[in-house]
């Protein structure tokens, strides 16, 4: 009896110990020159391609950290001489006074196109993306996602973070991602796009990874004034027509999961709405119909602080009254679809509250890619809780001043124009830098595929 051939595991932990036909490669945004200015400065209306790869191949792991700061007053030491993207000096040493902008995780918008596709197949703000929902930088660990964030920085809007994705995003021919600033102040990014290149082409069966935010600010309630899992609020829903919608596309694929973030001001309960996902020609019921949102992401009797590999929390309304972010992936269980698919969860039961809910969505599907749209920075910005307003800052009454703070007054004036010029001067010589090194890292990637080729070509004659 001949011996059979070991069966090998083909899983995640598995993948270090086969061998495959494939280059390893990056593109990042590392200085060129061989400084420490790694950080690419992307200027206000500006579009930036971080990657513009040909295939076949596979995006295997993203890394970004940013930042975008707000100068308040003149510093004291001279922006031209700054290496980094930013002093982390408090401003309370008074060597300078900048803030991070709360709302620029929504102002900052990622695309990733396929195979020279019109349409972009992932369109979102990047840090919905990445799981930062309204903004709000939550350190939390899952499969796919990991987000990190320093401990004084968890929580905040537009706190400081590193971002990770590991899902794999193949193509046949091209890949190109690229970030918009549609901020009105320079951006800085620094990132990696880990990748495969492959010498045969892609299975006929291979599916395109696709991502898309959508937001309802507010939903359509009929009933926001009515306290959640009251009498009043247990109405029949047996359609779902007026459900929050996450995902609604039509092809072939895999739907993997979502990330949602939840802005609830009731001062009550923002979930008890059940799940609906709608498969290719289903009526009612839906092929999978749920008991609540917690259920959905794999908690129960609320939300917990819990950030397992496939479900948890990102941001708790315990730590941040009013939010909640969540996230769940079917990485073990996709929810396959032929012709179409809808995902839904209700707000509320029954749709009765009024909340601004947002999510991005992950699939799989065939192409051509759906048009996936956003809207306009305004209707991106985060919700916030009504506090009372600010006295506006009154105007200062020069004739009530001394000469020594008049003359302080003047000098604060002029030193902040002059380091704003000086700023600016170093920002817009930092975006050129950038500009090249995205010329450059196309030029890179290039050649390396060729050398890889014609190398592997020659070996194996």
């Amino acid at each position: 009896m001949e011996p059979r051939p070991a069966i090998v595991r083909d899983d995640l932990l598995a993948r270090g110990m086969r061998r495959t036909t494939a280059r390893t490669a990056r593109v990042s945004s590392f200085d060129h020159s061989g400084g420490n200015e790694d950080a690419w400065v992307i200027q206000p209306g500006e579009t930036a391609v971080l990657a513009d790869l040909e295939g076949p191949g596979c995006i295997t792991h993203l890394w970004f950290t940013q930042t975008c700061r707000r100068i308040l007053g003149p510093g004291l030491i001279d922006p031209g001489q700054q290496g980094v993207a930013m002093l982390e000096i408090h401003n309370a040493l008074g060597t300078n006074w900048e803030v991070m902008d709360p709302d620029y995780y929504r102002k900052i918008v990622l695309r990733i196109y396929w195979d020279d596709e019109e349409e972009p197949s992932v369109h979102a703000p990047l840090g919905d993306f990445f799981c930062v929902g309204q903004s709000i930088a939550g350190d939390f660990t899952s499969l796919p996602f990991t987000v990190s964030v320093k401990e004084e920085e968890r929580n905040t809007f537009g706190g400081p973070a590193a971002l990770n994705c590991y899902l794999p995003m193949p193509f046949q021919r091209r890949c190109r991602i690229e970030v918009e600033n549609q901020n009105d102040v320079a951006y800085f990014q620094y990132f990696y796009v880990d990748y495969e290149l492959y010498q045969e082409d892609l299975p006929d069966d291979t599916l395109y990874f696709h991502a898309h935010w959508r937001r309802q600010n507010p939903c359509d309630g009929w009933g926001p004034d009515i306290q959640v899992n009251s009498p009043e609020a247990s109405v029949p829903n047996l359609d779902g027509a007026d459900n929050y919608v996450i995902l609604e596309t039509e092809g072939a694929g895999n739907y993997i999961g979502c990330n949602l973030a939840v802005a609830h001001f009731q001062g009550s309960w923002w979930g008890e709405g059940d799940d609906m996902i709608f498969i290719d020609e289903d009526v009612w019921p839906p092929s999978l119909h749920g008991t609540g949102a917690e259920d959905y992401f794999g908690h129960a009797w609320g939300m917990q602080r819990t950030a397992h590999p496939m479900n948890g929390t990102i941001v708790h309304e315990a730590d941040v009254p009013g939010y909640q972010n969540s996230y769940r992936f079917h990485l073990a269980d996709p929810v396959r679809f032929e012709r179409r698919i809808r995902v839904t969860i209700e707000h509320g039961h029954a749709n009765h509250l009024a909340d601004d809910w947002s999510s991005t969505a992950y699939w799989y599907q065939t192409l051509p890619s759906p048009r996936l749209r956003l809207p306009g920075v305004e209707d991106r910005l985060p919700s916030r809780p009504e506090w009372p307003e600010r006295p506006a800052t009154r105007a200062h009454d020069e004739t009530r001043l001394t000469d020594d703070q008049r003359t302080q007054r003047a000098r604060h004036r002029e030193r902040f124009d002059q380091f704003r010029a000086d700023r600016e001067a170093w920002l817009e010589r930092r975006a050129e830098d950038s500009r090249q090194r995205a010329r450059r890292n196309v030029e890179y990637a290039a050649d390396l595929r060729r050398r890889w080729l014609t190398g592997h070509t020659d070996a194996s004659r």
